[in-house]
């Protein structure tokens, strides 16, 4: 058995080195990402009998594991020791992946060795009652997002995933546009159009926030093809035009507002302030659609920061759903407009193994762009796109990473 190869160097089909390269996080590390991220070479992980070894051609970057390297809100490692028994003393995440499959298990039916895939991040245990039922895999017990609350994911030279994780690569993507898009596509196909009767549908106004980023970019697209109408809400008037070429029909400035943040007692003066502020908001929502019209879908990430906005601005019997907290989890709201209107908060997360196939479908047939960055980002370079995202510097849609692909613009075709 060869003891490890360099990135690019591909072994025989089916044959496996001893060690790898990667790119991993240590409790001794936790804090600002460009410090907790650091390569390393690690044991080439064993697979069970419904798992698959994947050589990874491509990754994205998700602030799931900007978390991981801070070590909050949960330490990753230490919460896979307790819940799940296991023993590493590393976290080797990265939930997108593009990649060749390598090495399959004795169980496993669905792809084959060679085949070029792309890998969602919904993981949950096969024996879960709920799961073995039938029933929405996302809401058993046992769930866990890939990469993130598992280890041995896509900053791996070989990723280890369940084998229903894997999707066939779309012939018409590179192998770094591939690897970017799918945690964003399919969380936000879940949130849009995962949660019925709240689903979009034609001229349904949707308030997207964050929406040049990899989430929000994905939803403006997917609320297009659906018959929506995007509304997308930016901190910078740069990515005006980016959320314009994906589908928006009018964009907000949250800079043009000051009201964000905890929501003041409602038997406060400073709550008419904050009315006025959020009701200038709707107004400009309004504005944009030339009619008095509220969203009947609002697409939510920030948290803490925006969520009183949003539930406030949604409409009678509106949906608001959120799959993250990336401005805080302390939340606000006035719930006299939420039971009144028969609001609906609702929280999502990634997606099952229908939703993330129909998203790469619509990718397949060129309806959604994948939204890779314009900074393709090499392997040792994984540390720094983290502090970028943590800091908010990041280059508008998806950032794509190379690993085994060690030439950007191939994969066309495969």
């Amino acid at each position: 058995m060869v003891e490890i190869v360099a990135l690019g160097e591909r072994p025989a089909l089916g044959g496996v080195p001893e060690k790898m390269h990667a790119f991993a996080v240590r409790q001794s590390r936790f804090g600002e990402p460009k410090d907790a991220w650091k390569r390393e070479i690690l044991d080439v992980p064993s697979i069970n009998d419904d798992e698959v070894l994947v050589y990874v051609m491509a990754t994205g970057i998700n602030y799931n594991n900007v978390w991981a390297a801070l070590g909050i809100p949960v330490d990753v490692i230490a919460e896979r020791q307790k819940s799940l028994g296991h023993k590493e003393e590393f976290h080797a995440g990265g939930s997108d992946c593009s990649g060749i499959v390598w090495a399959v298990g004795k169980n496993v039916t669905n792809v084959k060795l060679g085949d070029a895939v792309v890998v969602h991040s919904g993981w949950w245990d096969k024996d879960d009652p709920w799961v073995k039922s039938g029933k929405d895999p996302m809401l058993a017990e046992s769930t866990r997002i890939w990469g993130y609350q598992t280890n041995y994911g896509s900053y791996c030279q070989f990723a280890k995933a369940q084998s229903h994780q894997c999707i066939p690569k779309p012939k018409n993507l590179t192998w770094e546009a591939a690897g970017c898009y799918l945690l964003c596509a399919s969380t936000a196909y879940r949130m849009l159009m995962g949660w019925g009767p709240n689903v979009v549908e034609k001229g349904d106004v949707v308030l997207v926030w964050g929406a040049a980023g990899g989430l929000g970019s994905m939803a403006l697209q997917i609320t297009r093809e659906m018959g929506g109408r995007p509304i997308a809400v930016v901190s910078d008037e740069s990515k005006r035009q980016f959320c314009m070429d994906h589908g928006a029909i009018g964009v907000i400035n949250r800079k043009d507002f000051n009201h964000w943040g905890k929501m003041p007692d409602t038997n406060s003066p400073e709550y008419n302030t904050w009315v006025k502020g959020v009701r200038a908001f709707g107004k400009a929502i309004w504005d944009i659609c030339g009619e008095r019209v509220s969203p009947r879908i609002v697409f939510e990430h920030p948290g803490e920061t925006t969520l009183p906005t949003s539930c406030f601005i949604a409409a009678t019997g509106g949906l608001i759903v959120i799959c993250a907290g990336t401005t805080g989890y302390n939340v606000t709201l006035d719930l006299r407009y939420h039971w009144m209107r028969q609001k609906r908060l609702q929280g999502s997360h990634l997606s099952n193994d229908e939703q993330a196939a129909a998203v790469t479908k619509l990718v397949a047939e060129g309806r959604i762009d994948p939204c890779l960055s314009d900074r393709l980002f090499q392997f040792d370079e994984i540390a720094e796109a983290h502090q970028l995202m943590h800091e908010n510097k990041h280059p508008s849609g998806n950032m794509g990473v190379l690993v085994n692909a060690t030439k950007a613009g191939e994969g066309v075709g495969i």
